[in-house]
């Protein structure tokens, strides 16, 4: 026996003896089983330090007042349709015709999980308590206009108004994502304390909310199990009665645990175990382009020599791309390089910018710069992401050592809470936005606001006028002229140089129906359903 036979072999009775499931004296076909490399956790994605798995679970737990349509991808795998808003709560809303303000009529016989009923005030007291908050929620509701507790008011008991500061498409929109959930004021007001007067220690252990499954069991380092809410009133009752999301940090044994059919469905698995998975056809594998996300390896335009643009487009040509897609994750992205040099010729985002690998171009940029002789410097990745950054990294050392540039690279294990710092001089790093359109995105990474994303402290008057304007007219031949204006700024100044744009995979099996590629790119187990 070979030492990979071994490791084989040992995943999969890890997996036989991992998952241990409760009996809840129904048949499997009831429940679900999800798993994936860690859990939420907490209840409420207001609470600091809230992960990207608690948005998945407070999308299920609770309501919104709209919610996102689906649409068809181009593969044929289902998705949250940004363009198509439904009722959730609210049966109807109304924009005045001035603009100046939108009101919500709520359903009839809403509930809480508790049986309490669901009121305006309800609403009033939890969009009060995400633009006070602070942190990421506050963060995220003012970039798309809601900041003042004085834009919001009760009219009566099933009418909610939000007053529109100013005309902003993003606005509506922004009340269908995770952020603006309906919380159970009462419940919450009960625990509160004059240190904590939202309830955040409350609802980082209770769930207060009305959505499609109720909170039975929350370990978060283990399982977290969900019941369907019988008296759901959001949109089409779930098919599964339980959701059990099962926290398996080895990807191997996320693998083994699937190939057994001892789970219904895997994420955040490694790139060639989905490439293996898929090409045995005994498991599907879901995949979605992950939307207004990039993987990119951002310059420090603070740090010598990247302060100089020559620099920064040098690097941008001494990358081989299609090596770096192919080792990172299989083949498995959609390419962002290679476009003609007369680009942008729209306003989609992403899309690729024009370099390709050109070494002789990089050189002749860095003997322009006065550097022909190279330099040297580090790159920086995210330990948790070495499974595809590190090979990227590995591959742009030796294409850059070629030029004579010497690369360190650097694997840090506090990725995240070390990148406010941003002192690091290359640093291969994701950004995701949940609103389609590139002003949006754009303002995490470019924008002179300088928000903890942009790692390349990259700062230019020209651009945050650019921004500042699309933010206004975000729509028609106004904001296409816009966008390409900062799009083909980004393109020259080139303080990120894209990678890749990911693909989220996802391994299902064959008698489970109904997955959707969700903004938040979480598994939703509301409309999954077991044949």
């Amino acid at each position: 026996m070979d030492r990979r036979q071994f490791l084989e072999l040992a995943t999969a009775g890890a997996a036989s003896s991992l998952l241990v499931l409760p009996a809840y004296g129904q048949s499997k076909s009831s429940r679900i089983v999800i798993v994936s490399e860690s859990n939420s956790n907490t209840l409420d994605v207001h609470t600091p330090g809230a992960n990207r798995a608690s948005y998945g679970l407070c999308m299920m737990t609770y309501d919104r007042l709209i919610q996102f349509g689906t649409k068809i991808l181009p593969n044929g795998v289902p998705s949250y349709d940004y363009d198509k808003l439904e009722p959730q709560l609210a049966e109807s809303w109304e924009i005045a015709p001035d603009n100046s303000a939108v009101v919500f009529k709520l359903k009839q016989d809403l509930k809480f999980h508790d049986g309490a009923p669901i009121t305006a005030r309800d609403v009033k007291w939890s969009f009060d308590r995400f633009v006070s908050v602070g942190g990421f929620p506050q963060r995220q509701m003012e970039q798309v206009s809601l900041t003042d507790v004085n834009q919001f008011e009760v009219v009566d008991e099933r009418t909610f108004k939000i007053k529109l500061l100013k005309r902003d498409k993003l606005t509506l929109p922004s009340l269908a994502i995770v952020v603006p959930g309906v919380y159970n004021s009462e419940l919450c007001k009960s625990h509160a304390t004059t240190a904590d007067p939202w309830a955040l220690e409350f609802t980082k252990i209770n769930s207060a909310g009305s959505g499609a499954y109720k909170v039975e069991s929350f370990k978060p380092d283990e399982q977290i199990i969900l019941t369907r809410f019988a008296d759901w009133k959001g949109g089409t009752l779930p098919k599964q009665e339980r959701a059990l999301y099962r926290s398996v940090p080895a990807a191997g044994t996320r693998r083994a645990l699937v190939e057994r059919a001892d789970a219904d469905v895997a994420s955040d698995l490694p790139p060639r175990d989905v490439a293996d998975i898929a090409a045995a056809k005994k498991i599907k594998i879901e995949s979605a382009p992950q939307a207004n996300t990039l993987r990119y390896l951002a310059l420090s335009t603070i740090t010598k020599p990247f302060d100089d643009v020559r620099v920064r487009q040098a690097i941008a040509y001494a990358i081989p791309y299609e090596k770096v897609i192919e080792s990172a994750v299989y083949g498995r992205a959609k390419p962002m390089f290679g476009a003609s040099t007369d680009a942008p010729r729209d306003a989609s985002w992403p899309q690729p910018f024009p370099y390709s690998h050109d070494p002789d171009k990089a050189k002749a940029l860095l003997a322009d710069a006065g550097l022909a002789g190279g330099f040297e410097t580090k790159l920086y990745f995210d330990a948790g992401a070495a499974t595809v950054d590190e090979p990227a990294a590995l591959i742009i050392q030796d294409a850059l050592g070629k030029l004579g540039v010497k690369l360190t690279i650097e694997k840090i294990p506090d990725f995240f809470a070390r990148r406010s710092q941003k002192n690091w001089p290359m640093a291969i790093d994701v950004f995701g936005a949940w609103f389609d359109g590139a002003d949006f995105y754009f303002r995490w990474l470019w924008h002179g606001q300088n928000t903890v994303f942009n790692v390349a402290s990259y700062k230019n008057p020209e651009m945050d006028k650019l921004l500042n304007a699309a933010r206004q007219a975000r729509e028609g031949a106004e904001y296409e002229s816009i966008a390409k204006q900062f799009i083909k700024l980004a393109m020259t100044e080139v303080p990120y140089i894209p990678l890749y744009q990911p693909v989220l995979d996802v391994a299902v099996q064959q008698d489970v129906n109904g997955y959707v590629y969700m903004f938040h790119r979480q598994v939703d187990a509301r409309t999954l359903a077991k044949a």
